[in-house]
């Protein structure tokens, strides 16, 4: 009977050891899988890195062109004021143009006088209707 019972204790032994090398690889194998995890976990986190900056970079990137943007506005916002200004100018001009253009026309049908140039030479002297001597007049006061 004792041996019965050191049969059974070899066998006992026997399976402890079985189960003892299976754990020893799974553990093994845990081991190996946990270096391969650590490394995955600090290429992420090189990867967020890498991220955190290139955002960072986009961000000042895209303050830049935003300063510029609003420069470039407000240039484009002073053109158009001086623009308006000159426009307005310029319909006053024609509208002043026109008026003496209207006021010289039943002066056109007259026949033309002829008008000496001041310091002009006699071969230089030309026939100047009421009409022009009015638009001359009118841009001189123009300027």
């Amino acid at each position: 009977m004792e041996w019965l019972l050191e049969l059974a204790l070899v066998g006992l032994l026997a399976a402890t050891m079985f189960h003892a090398v299976r754990l020893e690889r799974a553990l093994g194998v845990l081991k190996r899988d946990r270096v391969q995890l650590q490394e995955l976990i600090d290429g992420f986190n090189a990867s967020t890195r890498q991220a955190e900056s290139g955002i960072d970079r986009l961000r000042a990137a895209a303050d830049g062109a935003g300063q510029q943007i609003a420069h470039q506005l407000d240039t484009g916002v002073a053109l158009k004021e001086d623009l308006l200004l000159l426009i307005d100018r310029g319909d006053k001009l024609a509208d002043r143009l026109e008026a003496l253009i209207r006021a010289g026309r039943p002066l056109a049908s007259a026949p033309p006088r002829l008008t000496v140039v001041p310091g002009a030479a006699p071969a230089e002297s030309r026939v100047r209707s009421q009409a022009e001597r009015d638009l001359l007049q009118a841009l001189r006061k123009a300027r």
